[in-house]
């Protein structure tokens, strides 16, 4: 037609390209990296644990090896970190025992996220009085004065579990499953909270009307876009176990005084901070700085996965 606009080419359709998209993970790691505390706190536990994982490779020194000549020695370069009473080296006694610190956080946190996620798909699922019931329990447990019930049951079945299965083996199982036990209720409230939510959701909904049975369901559509807040749930349980690990070792209910994790060296270390405050000061910096970046990550994570926020 005459005194018509031809069409621009930029306007077909078939020519449109398409920017570049990310994933889901890649987006998440986008957004994590921005957070600046949060990867600076990253860096740090990553550093924490490639120390404790190749650092007794590296720095070979037994750590029941008695110098007394060296004793309550400061930082030099014999001993970097200094030595303790009985001479020992401080920097084999931190590389080693933190291996069983951070391992007790990680372990006693995979028990405390599934204990939580069960109980709390469970309660979001069901109706009537199963939720009431395990919302109950939960509320129980959350009542139940935790550090006096952490001492009483170690006090009882330390002894029992050093004989079946060994001395180390036996007091990390059961400071583990003590710790794990009881910090799975705030997970379960948080995953009873996301499925009472999630289910009613349009594409859960739309499963449901499909025929996808119940297990399907939480599995195959609510559980996945639940697990953010938990993963955050994780990191915060974590550093509540590697706490609660310190305390008790401080309180000489932990690992016995041959096993040096970071708790048991600030025990040994109450004695002397007069004379030798590089004993008590390493190992709490150690506690200070892995349970500070774990707290950062989680927020860090919170922020990475929140759909809502924008970065």
């Amino acid at each position: 037609m005459a005194g018509s606009t031809p069409a621009s080419p930029s306007a077909d359709p078939a020519q449109v390209i398409a920017g570049p998209t990310r994933s889901l993970s890649a987006e998440a790691w986008r957004r994590f990296k921005r957070h600046r505390l949060a990867f600076i706190g990253a860096l740090i536990l990553g550093f924490f644990m490639l120390a404790v994982t190749i650092g007794p490779w590296i720095w070979t020194i037994p750590i029941n090896e008695i110098d007394f000549e060296a004793s309550l020695a400061g930082p030099s370069w014999q001993h970097p970190l200094g030595t303790d009473d009985l001479g020992q080296d401080l920097l084999a006694r931190m590389l080693y025992g933190g291996r069983i610190s951070i391992a007790v956080g990680l372990a006693a946190m995979v028990i405390a996220i599934v204990v939580g996620i069960v109980i709390g798909a469970i309660a979001g699922m069901a109706r009537g009085p199963v939720d009431t019931a395990l919302m109950w329990l939960t509320d129980l447990f959350l009542s139940l004065p935790q550090l006096p019930l952490l001492l009483l049951i170690i006090y009882l079945f330390r002894d029992t579990l050093k004989e079946w299965v060994g001395v180390e083996a036996g007091v990390f199982i059961l400071v583990v499953a003590v710790i794990g036990g009881f910090r799975w209720m705030p997970v379960a409230r948080l995953v009873r909270a996301q499925f009472l939510s999630l289910r009613e959701k349009e594409f859960v909904e739309a499963a449901r009307a499909l025929g996808a049975s119940p297990m399907r369901q939480v599995v195959r559509h609510i559980l996945p876009n639940a697990l953010g807040p938990v993963i955050v749930a994780g990191t915060v349980d974590v550093a509540a176990a590697i706490i609660a690990e310190s305390t008790l070792s401080f309180l000489g209910l932990g690992f016995p005084p041959d096993i040096p994790t970071w708790g048991r060296i600030l025990y040994d270390a109450k004695d002397h901070l007069d004379i030798a405050p590089h004993w008590a000061i390493i190992p709490g910096m150690a506690i200070f700085l892995v349970v500070l970046s774990i707290n950062y990550i989680g927020d860090g994570l919170r922020d990475a996965l929140d759909p809502r926020k924008v970065m």
